[in-house]
C-alpha cells in the first residue's frame, strides 16, 4: 500500500472536526476547479459522526451543498427506510439537514435484486460522474475501516476483492449471511482524494496491521487499496495507539 498522509487526533471530537475541515477544503477546491463536488459517502459510526459535524450550524454554511453530488461507496441490501440502510443514516444526519437537492443524491437501490442494483448503479456512475483515465472519478471517497480490514463492502474472502472490470459489484458476505453492494477497487482508487476515518481502541490492532505490518499472501482489503490520488488516514488516539516504530508512516 502506498504511504498515506496520517493525521492522529486526540479524541473523536477532534477527529470529526479535522475531517470536516478537510472535507470542506476538498469540496471548495473541486467547485473552484470543476464547478461541482462529487463525494462517495460511507456507512458506519465514525462517518456518522462526521456527518453530524458537517450538518451543524458551524459547518453547514461553509460548503455549497447546491453544487454537491452525494454518492455511496456501499450499501446494505435493504430498503432505504430500513434501520441498517447507509442511505437512511446519511440522509438523516447530513443530506436532509443541509438540503442537498434530491436529484443530486445518488443512492444504491438496496431493495432491488443485488446483481440488478449493482448494474444499475454502475450505469449511473458511468453516465453521470466525471471521468478521468477512462473511469468515473470522484473528488472524494470517504471510507471507514472494519475490524477485519474491510473497506466499503469489500470483505476478506469474497470474490469482490478481485473484481477489476465492473464499477459496482454485489457481494455476499458469508459471516453476515447478507448481500451488500459496493464500489470496486478500480473506482475507489481512481478518486482524486481518499479519506479513511478510524476511531476507537477496538480498531487499534487492524490499524497496526494495515499500516505497519508487511503485506502477506492474504492482504487485508484495505491493504489492497492503491489510490492513484491523495490518500489520508484520520485516526483518533485510541485507534492509533499501536502505531509506532520505523515501519509505520
Amino acid at each position: 500500500m502506498t504511504r498515506p498522509r496520517l493525521h492522529i487526533l486526540q479524541d473523536e471530537t477532534a477527529l470529526y472536526r479535522a475531517c470536516a475541515e478537510r472535507f470542506a477544503d476538498i469540496a471548495g477546491e473541486a467547485m473552484a476547479a470543476r464547478g461541482g463536488f462529487h463525494v462517495a459517502l460511507s456507512g458506519g459510526s465514525t462517518p456518522a459522526g462526521l456527518y453530524r459535524q458537517l450538518a451543524s450550524r458551524e459547518w453547514a454554511q461553509r460548503i455549497d451543498w447546491s453544487r454537491t453530488h452525494a454518492w455511496f461507496g456501499d450499501e446494505r441490501c435493504v430498503p432505504p427506510d430500513h434501520p441498517d440502510s447507509n442511505f437512511r443514516m446519511a440522509h438523516e444526519r447530513l443530506l436532509a439537514p443541509v438540503g442537498i437537492p434530491q436529484d443530486q443524491v445518488h443512492r444504491m437501490a438496496g431493495e432491488q435484486p443485488p446483481a440488478q442494483a449493482a448494474a444499475a448503479y454502475a450505469h449511473t456512475l458511468d453516465e453521470t460522474l466525471p471521468h478521468a483515465q477512462g473511469l468515473p472519478c470522484f473528488d472524494l471517497v470517504l471510507l471507514g475501516l472494519g475490524p477485519d480490514g474491510h473497506v466499503a463492502s469489500l470483505f476478506p474472502g469474497t470474490a469482490a476483492l478481485g473484481e477489476r472490470s465492473a464499477l459496482t459489484t454485489a457481494v455476499f458476505v458469508p459471516r453476515l449471511e447478507a448481500w451488500r453492494l459496493s464500489l470496486t477497487f478500480p473506482v475507489l482508487e481512481n478518486a482524486r482524494h481518499v479519506m479513511l476515518m478510524v476511531a476507537g481502541a477496538g480498531k487499534a490492532d487492524v490499524v497496526r496491521q494495515a499500516l505497519c505490518d508487511p503485506v502477506g499472501t492474504e492482504p487485508l482489503p484495505v491493504q489492497r487499496l492503491q489510490p492513484q490520488g491523495e490518500q489520508e488516514w484520520f485516526l483518533d488516539a485510541a485507534a492509533a495507539r499501536r502505531i509506532n516504530g520505523e515501519n509505520c508512516p
